[in-house]
């Protein structure tokens, strides 16, 4: 019997979104990963930073209960990624790194480059990006760019109607 390829997304977007962000992303994600199970895509890839990170993993574990096949894979750029967090942000980190299905540390220690190097490592491993991107500079912008360059399909949330 042939092993059947895991068919994997990944998600990229800012850290600092307003709570009305926070709460409209986390309503569009949901159809989103949806659809995306629908079409056999049932890993997740993500960065567990603060911002659209979170929001995507725990829409991801929220999401387990009803699509049990789903799984999320954290991609930590290092070790000490939530070190300067705060005490509410680093319980939430904790939270969703104890019901991850699959962690994956890039980095032994924090460099100026782990950061890209987690989003590319994220995006080497999915078929598409799934991206809340209103500017056009910064790490999300570079992974989608990367992405682009990789033939990932691409759905920015940011020109969704409802996201905005």
């Amino acid at each position: 019997m042939k092993d059947t390829p895991i068919r994997a997304a990944a998600f990229t977007g800012h850290r600092d979104l307003s709570q009305e962000e926070k709460l409209s992303l986390a309503e569009v994600l949901v159809p989103t990963v949806e659809a995306l199970y629908r079409e056999g895509i049932t890993t997740f890839y993500c960065g567990g930073a603060l911002g659209f990170d979170t929001v995507a993993a725990l829409t991801v574990l929220t999401m387990k209960t009803q699509y049990p096949a789903l799984r999320l894979v954290l991609a930590i750029p290092c070790p000490e990624q939530s070190a300067r967090w705060s005490e509410s942000d680093r319980a939430r980190y904790q939270s969703i790194l104890a019901r991850a299905d699959e962690k994956v540390i890039l980095c032994e220690h924090y460099t100026r480059f782990c950061m890209m190097l987690r989003n590319r490592y994220m995006v080497d491993h999915a078929e598409v990006l799934v991206a809340y991107m209103t500017r056009e500079s910064g790490g999300t912008a570079s992974t989608v760019k990367y992405a682009k360059k990789k033939g990932l399909r691409l759905i920015n949330l940011a020109e969704s109607e409802s996201a905005n």
